[in-house]
């Protein structure tokens, strides 16, 4: 079993224990959406831990979206409990990029593509997302780019 997984279930457990209720109610939910995730397709398969990762990264992305989304429509109170469901979920992921890290791995990418210009993001953005590989949203790798090659 991906230790990832194992990690995911066994903090379930302690959570439900110390009747964290927060806690306890999104660790479920991303169990469930690694499961999902597990029976989808062909055939059903155990993911790995990066596959699990990115189950994290999907559904933190969802909660992210979700409070901008109530904070827009003036429902704080669910703005924040989408916030706080996020931050659990960021506690299992690896930690993100500094923006001057960023900075730097993008310029160093340009520099040995000899990329020019924007005709170029793509190649740029390829080898960008290989090298933070789920350290750094796309949008800001994106942004990033742009900036640069713009």
């Amino acid at each position: 079993m991906p230790q990832l997984k194992d990690r995911l279930r066994s903090d379930l457990t302690t959570a439900m224990k110390a009747r964290d209720e927060l806690r306890t109610a999104t660790l479920r939910m991303v169990l469930s959406a690694v499961s999902t995730e597990e029976v989808s397709g062909k055939e059903a398969r155990e993911l790995s831990d990066d596959e699990v990762q990115a189950v994290l990264r999907r559904e933190a992305k969802k909660r992210r979206e979700a409070a901008e989304a109530f904070a827009g429509a003036g429902r704080a109170d669910q703005a924040a409990r989408e916030q706080a469901e996020e931050g659990v979920l960021v506690d299992y992921l690896p930690a993100q990029l500094e923006d001057a890290d960023l900075v730097a791995i993008v310029a160093d990418v340009v520099t040995r593509t000899g990329a020019s210009g924007m005709k170029d993001m793509g190649k740029v953005m390829g080898a960008v997302t290989r090298e933070v590989a789920g350290r750094v949203e796309g949008g800001r790798v994106a942004a990033e780019v742009r900036r640069q090659l713009g």
